[in-house]
């Protein structure tokens, strides 16, 4: 594990990422944000946009964030909307699975779902971004697997109480 750390006491910063988990990021430019909690035990970091744009109305957008990441090992990062964007504005996050070994800029792909266009502005949190852990199994072919009592229903199968 390699940071540069910008800020000085590189003691305190390593003495935590071995007591807990450190997400590591980087700005890629001046329009970047630090990742925010909207408070101490809220599931994800609020990602915030690095420049203004526009989506329109049952249209998409990458929003990017100019944001790099390095998610702690045995996670995956996962982009979910924010409640308030979808409930008063049909936004929604599409593509939102960020792998453990990516580096590029995180960019957040913003769905409008709503007759009016979405104004997208530099700043503005526009998603979350939440720590999962991941199981990475072999794959083992078989020529048939066991039976259980569910088989193959799904979609609605099970009712809808």
């Amino acid at each position: 594990m390699s940071c540069e750390f910008a800020e000085p006491n590189q003691n305190k910063i390593l003495k935590l990422e071995q007591e807990q988990p450190v997400l590591r990021f980087a700005k890629l430019s001046d329009n970047a944000h630090t990742p925010t909690k909207g408070s101490k035990l809220a599931a994800g970091y609020d990602l915030k946009s690095a420049y203004d744009y526009i989506v329109e109305p049952h249209g998409k957008t990458l929003v990017l964030t100019d944001l790099q990441i390095a998610l702690p090992s045995g996670c995956y990062g996962r982009i979910a909307p924010r409640s308030g964007l979808a409930a008063k504005n049909f936004i929604d996050v599409g593509a939102g699975v960020i792998d453990e070994d990516y580096r590029g800029n995180v960019g957040v792909l913003l769905f409008n779902f709503g007759k009016d266009e979405f104004k997208v502005s530099k700043g503005d949190r526009i998603a979350q971004l939440i720590l999962e852990r991941i199981f990475l199994p072999d794959l083992v072919e078989c020529k048939s697997l066991d039976e259980t009592d569910r088989g193959s229903n799904g979609f609605g199968s099970s009712g809808s109480q």
